[in-house]
């Protein structure tokens, strides 16, 4: 495959370009850059139809069922076009080869930071969502990225950091101290209670939780919460408590009692050895009427912070389980002592726990979506933070046949966008390769694309995903980034 061709034409006199959706007609002057000569021409007629034309790629639409050779012609940050015959734009880029498609919205990305989204991008993401841990201060979030980011970005509001500010809890990120292990009182569940509604006013996605680091936190706790989410019809994003299918059933059973909307984060994790039990109890919600959907990353290990109240019983663990531990920071894999040791300093640890055939099952469920639970930060994390997509789409799609190229594309794009559309209806043009939807996509080589990162070489990027558009603006050019390009917006429910 020959490798995609950008053509600009230049203009000396542009006075006036129509910014609509239908061909304009401009008088311009033809110029040449020669051997350090500028060439000026006559005047002609020309018409530019679109600032940025796809030509002859292979689009796929999920939510369509689209899958065929287009000329996608883009103004103004939205597709104009899908034509079967070639367009004129102010750039050309030549995608003979490559699929078009929607680029990928990650519902479930910690690393919120210029660092980490240069890396999601490079996988394809268009539109990175914090919604499991969340934010205390939704207001705060957003106005710390204000003026454009490399992707979209939006956040819930976080039962998590909302506990541990009520409790004092000491933790930089997940509880470390009472936030996890003490037991609400009356006034301190309703004063979270309005904590989340008052998030929520101020365009929370939705609403996160992670009881699994709150084991403290009650039935009781847990179901006024999601009350608030049910009222402003905000999905709750979840970490089960425990791990298999009764943390899963808990939380089925309290969004049952309370018409919340359900997502489980990560199957694959909190599934672990029952993987298949654990989405057999979704299954059952779902058939019974339930707004339940779930998601699952493809690794089989996880990552998390080590002084949590997922280790509260590292002491009772025997010598061997300490080495399917591994330091982040380091790469070493923990002893007892170690892991004592990293404990109290605090930080991220991979947790090697799981089998390949629990991570097919997952991932190859008819129910899960793609959501990489990643986050890059001072060049340290989990592979699935720079791999994930391209992973799906090289290893199981192509490689394995786990599932169609068309079925993994939609665990990435329309079905996490119509998750996100009642409560944030701009997401409604996303996730799409249609007329009308916004110019987020993804181009794609499908017989060479495949992740390359690794547990020790995390920040390897995949190969195989030359171009990344974000709002119509090239943000990936050849496999690489463009600076100083910002074209990423809130994702915001309000």
């Amino acid at each position: 495959m020959r490798s995609p061709v950008v053509t600009r034409r230049l203009h000396a006199i542009a006075p006036f370009r129509p910014r609509c959706r239908h061909a304009r007609l401009l008088s311009r002057r033809t110029t040449v850059l020669a051997l350090g000569l500028l060439v000026v021409g006559a005047c002609a007629p020309a018409t530019l139809d679109y600032d940025l034309v796809l030509s002859g790629g292979r689009v796929m639409d999920p939510e369509t069922g689209l899958d065929a050779v287009r000329y996608v012609g883009i103004l103004d940050g939205t597709i104009a076009s899908l034509s079967e015959t070639p367009l004129e734009g102010v750039t050309t880029v030549d995608a003979t080869g490559l699929v078009v498609a929607p680029g990928f919205i990650d519902l479930h990305a910690h690393g919120q930071s210029e660092e980490a989204y240069g890396y999601m991008v490079r996988d394809g993401v268009t539109t990175a969502l914090e919604l499991e841990v969340g934010t205390g201060n939704v207001t705060d979030w957003y106005a710390q990225r204000e003026g454009g980011q490399i992707v979209n970005y939006g956040v819930s509001i976080g039962h998590i950091p909302v506990r541990m500010a009520q409790m004092g809890d000491p933790g930089d990120f997940l509880p470390a101290g009472p936030g996890g292990s003490r037991v609400a009182t009356s006034e301190e569940i309703q004063a979270m209670a309005e904590a989340i509604a008052q998030g929520l006013e101020e365009g929370a996605v939705g609403v996160g939780f992670g009881l699994a680091y709150t084991p403290a936190a009650t039935t009781e706790e847990f179901e006024a919460m999601l009350r608030v989410g049910a009222q402003a019809r905000a999905p709750a994003y979840i970490h089960v408590r425990g791990g298999g299918p009764d943390g899963a059933t808990e939380a089925i059973t309290a969004a049952a009692i309370t018409g919340a909307s359900l997502h489980v984060v990560h199957a694959n994790s909190s599934g672990g050895a029952e993987t298949d039990e654990f989405l057999r109890r979704i299954q059952v919600a779902v058939d019974a009427g339930q707004d339940v959907t779930t998601e699952a990353y493809p690794y089989s290990a996880g990552q998390t912070r080590i002084e949590s109240a997922l280790f509260d019983d590292w002491e009772s663990y025997d010598d061997e389980r300490f080495g399917t531990h591994q330091w982040v920071a380091t790469g070493e894999r923990l002893t007892r002592e170690t892991f004592g040791r990293y404990r109290q300093q605090g930080g991220s640890v991979i947790i090697h726990s799981r089998t390949e055939e629990m991570t097919r099952a997952a991932i190859g469920s008819p129910l899960t979506m793609i959501a990489s639970d990643g986050g890059i930060t001072n060049g340290s994390g989990h592979p699935r933070s720079t791999g994930s997509f391209s992973k799906v789409l090289g290893r199981y799609a192509r490689d394995e046949g786990l599932f169609s190229l068309m079925d993994a594309l939609a665990k990435m794009t329309i079905r996490p966008a119509h998750r996100l559309e009642g409560r944030v209806p701009a997401m409604a043009r996303k996730g799409r390769v249609q007329e009308g939807a916004d110019a987020d996509l993804v181009l794609f080589d499908p017989e060479t694309v495949i992740d390359r990162s690794t547990y020790t070489e995390p920040t390897l990027t995949p190969e195989g995903i030359p171009w990344v558009l974000v709002g119509g603006v090239v943000v990936v050019e050849r496999g690489e980034l463009k600076s100083g390009v910002r074209p990423g917006r809130p994702v915001r429910a309000n």
